[in-house]
């Protein structure tokens, strides 16, 4: 099968979706509405409300979802089941379950004050589903933070040549952030010079590349980088997001922009077939195809860490009601887009080889072998844009890390942010001090570093993808709900969460069986435990939407 084909299918579908789907969305559902006041403007704050240029709140939006998610799943995806499979699931969950999940949970926040889903789930389901929903994202926000601070600390030491455009960038933002809101610089002007600074940063970076010793103030030299991530990500998310989220993650979005250019640009050159097959196996290494295929690809398909992306920083920065579509819905088609081009380089520009036999451009001696998804992308990727004019396989290398770790530095401080606004929402009524968003930043802080700092993550990141499935069925729910107390149709967002529902808790027990089987008891107690919470919610979501359906009836 040729791969142009198939992305170019994919694309169309994508745009379609988009166009038809979204619309009918935003007509039906939302009926954005203009004439509202949207929480950024009511209140404006300066530091967490404040209404942004739809271009970088767009740029933050995207940034803050993408992070590594959309790379590695669709590479686990075409090695355990085969690129059919999981160009299928990218296609179909993104229009109909994760840009839906998306548009919806950033709406249903922005017309309650710009407040999160956990809150509004106390509106609709009651205290109980508030307080298991929170503490339940607040802990998987930690979990987040830890394993993401981890891999961009483990990639500053492979390459150090990015550690130069990595930071640098931070300070590229700030001034940035500082000229468009301060002193009125058209974005345009301000998005060429941004762009032009930093490249010439990762110009600089390939000369001057930083190499740490192995022991940096008794610390091995990752986990001083670490160290230095972690208290980045605490002094990020506490200062004003038109000064540095809005514009740092806007500027990687171009960097993104560009990478998945070339990308397409070069599968169009290369003209490959795919090499993996379209199907491998019903049960694999990675579980049964149903449902594990629909855990283990969330980014570019649905995920839940996006509602809470969605409902936390971006429903407090939104300009004006229509500009949602192209955040919410319009930044869940792109990332499918990015999930395909790895599709796409997973299946035709590495080399299926079953065996794993050592080559540059094997698959599974990529991914299985040597154990590195990072590598087996930004080695197809280089291979991919080496067949464009003036590149090479070492420039496309270099290009698909700088990619993959600003996205991971998005994830870093938002994530935290948003650990920020669960805390506060949570308990600032009964405890003051966790008001106070440089304490509030610093209690999932230290929980985070102290899971990556002692290698705690590891004991439960395994269940991590079916949690974070769980919570867009949450999510999905809790729309649902509010939907129906505001007398507006549910059916496109509860079959979804259905769908997601089943699916994850089916995962659940897959996996909770398996580690008991194993005697990782754990990760068995964990999965048994997320069953009952989801339970719990799903009781009081069904009570609550019989009852007022049965009214409305």
């Amino acid at each position: 099968m040729n791969a142009l084909i198939v992305a170019v299918i994919l694309i169309v579908w994508l745009g379609l979706g988009y166009k038809i789907y979204g619309s009918f969305i935003e007509k039906r559902v939302i009926q954005a509405d203009n004439s509202r006041v949207t929480p950024a403007r009511e209140f404006n704050d300066g530091v967490d409300y404040s209404p942004a240029k739809r271009t970088l709140l767009f740029g933050h939006h995207f940034s803050s979802i993408a992070g590594a998610g959309p790379i590695l799943g669709p590479l686990l995806g075409v090695l355990y089941f085969g690129w059919l499979g999981a160009t299928l699931w990218v296609a179909l969950g993104s229009v109909f379950l994760g840009a839906v999940h998306d548009y919806t949970s950033l709406m249903i926040s922005v017309q309650n004050k710009g407040t999160s889903l956990a809150d509004i789930s106390r509106k609709t389901l009651g205290s109980r589903a508030k307080i298991i929903f929170s503490v339940f994202l607040w802990l998987a926000l930690a979990l987040v933070i830890a394993v993401f601070a981890v891999v961009a600390s483990r990639t500053l030491v492979s390459q150090p040549e990015i550690v130069i455009p990595t930071f640098g960038l931070i300070f590229i933002a700030m001034i940035f952030g500082w000229l468009i809101y301060k002193k009125g610089i058209k974005v345009l002007a301000g998005t060429l010079s941004a762009l032009v600074a930093l490249f010439l940063l990762i110009y600089l970076g390939k000369l001057f590349p930083i190499s740490l010793p192995a022991k940096i103030l008794g610390l091995p030299n990752h986990t001083f980088w670490f160290f230095i991530l972690i208290i980045y990500s605490l002094i990020a998310s506490s200062l004003p997001v038109w000064f540095l989220l809005q514009p740092r993650d806007y500027i990687s979005t171009w960097i993104l922009f560009l990478g998945l250019a070339l990308g397409y640009l070069g599968l169009l050159a290369t003209n490959p077939s795919l090499s993996a097959p379209a199907f491998v196996s019903f049960s694999s290494k990675g579980g049964p195809l149903w449902p594990m295929l629909f855990v283990i690809i969330a980014c570019g398909a649905i995920s839940g860490f996006h509602s809470v992306v969605a409902g936390g920083t971006t429903a407090k920065q939104l300009p004006d009601e229509s500009s949602g579509k192209i955040i919410g819905f319009g930044g869940m088609v792109t990332e499918a887009a990015l999930a395909g081009l790895v599709i796409f380089i997973a299946s035709g520009a590495l080399v299926w080889d079953p065996s794993g036999t050592k080559s540059q451009f094997g698959f599974q001696y990529l991914m299985t072998s040597l154990g590195d998804p990072i590598q087996a992308f930004a080695t197809g990727y280089g291979r991919f844009i080496s067949s464009l004019p003036g590149l090479s396989l070492t420039i496309g290398l270099f290009f698909g890390m700088i990619m993959l770790n600003a996205f991971v530095l998005t994830t870093l401080d938002t994530g935290t942010r948003l650990g920020r606004f669960i805390l506060t929402e949570l308990a600032g009524q009964k405890i003051p001090l966790f008001r106070n968003r440089w304490v509030a930043s610093s209690v999932i802080i230290i929980l985070a570093a102290i899971l990556g700092v002692t290698e705690g993550y590891k004991a439960i990141w395994p269940v991590f993808g079916a949690s974070n499935q769980l919570v867009a069925a949450l999510a999905l729910i809790i729309v649902s709900s509010f939907l129906v107390g505001i007398k507006k149709p549910k059916a496109y967002t509860i079959y979804p969460a259905y769908f997601m529902l089943t699916t994850t808790l089916a995962a659940l027990a897959y996996q909770g069986y398996n580690f008991f089987k194993a005697r990782s008891f754990l990760l068995g107690i964990v999965s048994l435990i997320l069953i009952i919470l989801a339970a719990i919610i799903v009781y009081d979501a069904r009570k609550i939407l019989f009852k007022r359906s049965s009214k409305k009836r």
